[in-house]
C-alpha cells in the first residue's frame, strides 16, 4: 500500500523528496478530483491531506476521516505550521499509523 499526499504545492514537493508521491492542489475542485482519483486507485493505503486544503472541503474530509478505513485519510499540518493548540505532524502520524517520526 502506498501513501499519497494531497495538498499545498510546497508540502507535496517536500514529501516527494522523501519518496512519497502526491498531488498539488490549490482549490476545492482540484482537491475533490484528487480525492476521487485516490479512492479509485487500489494501491493507495493512506491519504495525507494538508490542513489548508482540508479546510476547503472540510465536510468531506471530516466524513472520510471518520468512515474511511482503506484508504485511511489523515489531515496533516500545512507548510505554514500548526497553531500551539494543535498536535504536531509527528503526533498526528503516531496516532494515525503508529510510527514515531
Amino acid at each position: 500500500m502506498k501513501v499519497l499526499v494531497i495538498g499545498h504545492p510546497q508540502a507535496v514537493l517536500g514529501f516527494s523528496l522523501a519518496g512519497v508521491s502526491g498531488q498539488a492542489v490549490t482549490n476545492a475542485d482540484e482537491a475533490n478530483q484528487a480525492l476521487d482519483s485516490a479512492f479509485a486507485a487500489k494501491d493507495i493505503g493512506i491519504i495525507l491531506v494538508t490542513q489548508d486544503i482540508a479546510g476547503m472541503i472540510q465536510a468531506r474530509v471530516e466524513d472520510l476521516k471518520l468512515h474511511s478505513t482503506i484508504p485511511l485519510v489523515v489531515e496533516i499540518p500545512s507548510p505554514a505550521g500548526v497553531s500551539p493548540d494543535e498536535p504536531s505532524l509527528s503526533e498526528v502520524v503516531l496516532r494515525a499509523i503508529g510510527i514515531k517520526l
